[in-house]
């Protein structure tokens, strides 16, 4: 299947990390849900320009065989008869990169590449588009979803879609292939319709950051690191310091570390800003998701404003 879409993106694989990732950005409704395709410990693939979503389900399946990032490019643009209306990237688990620019792609048009990532852009405003990418990625610092977006960030002060912005995505996956690969799903973001697409993208994918500090703190809590644990859901509040969900559950890691005093603080935030909460917790204990402790409740339940 094919569709009618213009998009700037970025294809990585991080060297650090092992994690792979694809982010795009476009004047396109929901351009998350058809350019970028990645597994984890397989490899990723990023189609657009008039789009064959087939390119990602087969790019996937061909790495996953073992053939690398050029293999499946060249197997792909073999049996598509409409390869020169395509834009396509893959980059591989072992950093392998392959990217294709079909001579017909809208202008403004065109691709680079570098060590383990690609940057590529069709129907942009102008040629700089992709090289201010490329130089945005290449100065950039911090992990792999902030390469990304960095990248991302410098397409549109460099001229961006012809025709504005709606639209971005962003997917990152572990460096590890497991029997259960969807597990290995870091990041799956999307803004389908937004005035300020790249922006909004960055704002979700700081409070994803902060969901997966929690969850690491989860596991050093249950691994008997209490301190390690306050500290990465220290690090998570100061990504959202709003987020109430996450004030609340992280209450929990905080009583379990016997951080009192500091628990009922975000408590009493988590009822003056959102009062149904103080009704969800006899519930949440009835059901046995928090200790259904008479006192323990009663002390919680103090902290009402």
């Amino acid at each position: 299947m094919h569709g009618r879409q213009s998009s700037a993106q970025h294809l990585q694989r991080d060297g650090a990390s092992r994690q792979l990732g694809v982010a795009m950005q476009s004047y396109y409704f929901g351009v998350g849900n058809v350019v970028p395709w990645a597994e984890a410990g397989v490899g990723a693939v990023a189609t657009q320009a008039f789009v064959n979503t087939d390119y990602g389900s087969e790019g996937l399946a061909l790495m996953r065989q073992g053939l690398s990032a050029a293999q499946a490019l060249e197997r792909l643009l073999q049996r598509d008869e409409e390869r020169e209306i395509r834009q396509v990237a893959l980059v591989d688990a072992q950093g392998g990169v392959a990217v294709h620019t079909g001579k017909r792609c809208v202008a403004a048009a065109g691709h680079l590449s570098g060590d383990g990532f690609a940057v590529q852009a069709n129907m942009m405003l102008n040629e700089g588009v992709w090289p201010a990418m490329k130089r945005a990625y290449e100065e950039s610092t911090g992990d792999l979803c902030d390469r990304l977006l960095t990248a991302l960030e410098a397409a549109q002060p460099a001229g961006g879609d012809i025709r504005g912005q709606q639209a971005a995505g962003l997917v990152i996956v572990s460096g590890r292939r497991t029997e259960q690969p969807w597990r290995e799903r870091l990041f799956d973001l999307r803004v389908d319709d937004h005035p300020h697409p790249v922006e909004e993208l960055r704002r979700l994918a700081t409070i994803r950051k902060a969901w997966l500090l929690f969850e690491q703190s989860n596991e050093r809590l249950l691994a008997q690191q209490p301190d390690e644990a306050v500290r990465l859901f220290r690090q998570a509040l100061a990504l959202d310091p709003d987020n109430a969900d996450l004030k609340f559950h992280g209450t929990a890691i905080l009583f379990q570390a016997g951080e009192l005093p500091q628990a009922l603080v975000l408590l009493r935030e988590v009822f003056a800003s959102q009062p149904g909460w103080t009704e969800l917790l006899p519930r949440l204990a009835a059901a046995g998701m928090i200790p259904n402790d008479p006192e323990l409740l009663t002390l919680i339940l103090d902290q009402r404003a």
